[in-house]
């Protein structure tokens, strides 16, 4: 009973980032999903218009800014947020090309950002949180993108495939233990999207269909 007491004591006051795992995160999600995880974020790439002003939240160690740069050598204007200090020291090592990258260490909901943004990514960013806490995140990025703007999304999704059950569970013990995050299962982001009336523009599944990629625009459009 002691042993619970103090575990749930310092998972609740643990800072809630991945600031310990920073310097192996890329190398630990090569050795167990290969370059799904990679291809799944390159898939969105293809959406980036020139010129854009572009919000990446939770973009970790920054390898996607090398990535983007190399379709986009310049004429970017970027805000890189994350919060992990670590991932941001990583991140700003990237190289940018001619882009104008602004990093911010901080929680989205605490940032003060200036927008509105005409496309924001989220790589791999909502899995980290409780559905309640996601939906309020949710909104808190919804907020600061423009009217026309476009949203790039990809994490993992539920299915019945027994392996992929889990290791989803593994990783949540995982994550829990070493970055102190509050969530234990998958929140509903995909719902959030229709609630708020995203439509899809382009749809790409990965390692077996346990990774979702989509583009989402406003249903106006």
């Amino acid at each position: 009973m002691q042993d619970s007491i103090t575990f749930g004591y310092v998972l609740r006051y643990m800072p809630r980032n991945y600031d310990a795992i920073a310097w192996f995160y890329d190398r630990l999600a090569r050795v167990i999903f290969g370059r799904a995880l990679i291809n799944a974020q390159l898939f969105l790439l293809r959406a980036i218009i020139p010129g854009s002003d572009m919000l990446i939240v939770g973009g970790g160690t920054g390898w996607i800014l090398e990535d983007i740069a190399k379709r986009h050598s310049s004429g970017l204007n970027i805000t890189y947020i994350d919060a992990s200090q670590k991932m941001i020291e990583l991140a700003r090592k990237r190289d940018v090309g001619a882009n104008k990258v602004a990093f911010i260490a901080a929680p989205i909901e605490q940032a003060l950002l200036a927008g509105p943004y005409d496309l924001v990514i989220t790589p791999f960013f909502f899995d980290n949180f409780n559905d309640n806490t996601m939906r309020h995140i949710f909104t808190a990025v919804d907020s600061r993108l423009g009217v026309d703007g476009v949203w790039l999304y990809c994490d993992f999704r539920n299915t019945e495939v027994l392996w992929q059950k889990v290791l989803l569970r593994v990783m949540y013990l995982f994550f829990r233990v070493t970055c102190g995050l509050e969530a234990t299962m998958l929140p509903d982001a995909e719902g959030c999207f229709r609630d708020a009336g995203y439509r899809g523009d382009g749809r790409a599944l990965f390692a077996h269909g346990f990774i979702v990629s989509e583009i989402y625009r406003r249903g106006s459009q």
